[in-house]
């Protein structure tokens, strides 16, 4: 477990309705690349939920570069997955309100793992490495879904997290904006040396990843079979 970024042992969480996640045995080496893939509703978002520690399973260990999330306090789960996990929503879950600086520097804030400042240069620098240094003061709602996907992958990489999670950063875009973007996830993801879970329901972009992770018979309805 030593080299270990995510390893998962007698998982279960019930989601509701009777029906429950369970995942005996799950691994993430440090610095992998891997695909989660399944048919809707089979647990892949929930998953990488457990490994932020956005959600609590009824049972079992969640280790995350070594720290069992799943026993954290809330509030301990925040501080950790702001300093070591960055996540990637397909929604992008930007602030509105907020410049594409401005909602990278919130990212920093979250973070703690960069002097207060140096925040406005790391925050140039990450959208300068995604593309966007012409679009700093630029708005959400002007912006392409590429380009706001792009100020996500920035926010997400803000505290040189060791673990990125992406739930269809893809999803929303056309083909090729969304090729560009998975491009754009290894890049990055290869360039700061984190692992990367990255769920998808394109099995073509899944093959070209080195590992997956089929969530297929993850959830099950209790007595029974999904």
């Amino acid at each position: 477990m030593s080299d270990s970024a995510v390893h998962m042992s007698d998982v279960q969480a019930t989601l509701g309705s009777g029906v429950r996640l369970t995942l005996p045995q799950f691994e993430v080496r440090q610095g992998e690349v891997m695909a989660i893939t399944g048919p809707s509703g089979c647990g892949k978002s929930t998953l990488l939920n457990l490994v932020s520690g956005l959600r609590r399973p009824e049972r079992g260990i969640v280790s995350v570069l070594g720290t069992d999330v799943a026993a954290l306090k809330p509030a301990q789960a925040d501080r950790f997955r702001g300093a070591h996990i960055g996540f990637i929503h397909q929604s992008f879950h930007l602030l509105e309100a907020f410049t594409a600086l401005e909602n990278v520097l919130l990212g920093l804030r979250f973070g703690g793992a960069v002097a207060h400042k140096l925040w406005k240069s790391r925050a140039q620098e990450l959208l300068a490495r995604v593309g966007l240094s012409h679009r700093l003061n630029s708005k959400p709602a002007s912006m392409s879904v590429g380009e706001r996907q792009r100020v996500a992958i920035a926010r997400a990489l803000a505290n040189d997290p060791k673990l990125l999670l992406a739930d269809e950063p893809t999803g929303a875009l056309d083909p090729k904006t969304a090729e560009d973007v998975f491009a754009l996830l290894l890049e990055v993801a290869r360039e700061h040396g984190c692992a990367l879970l990255l769920v998808t329901h394109d099995h073509g972009l899944a093959k070209r990843l080195p590992s997956n992770f089929d969530a297929t018979h993850l959830v099950a309805t209790l007595g029974g079979a999904a």
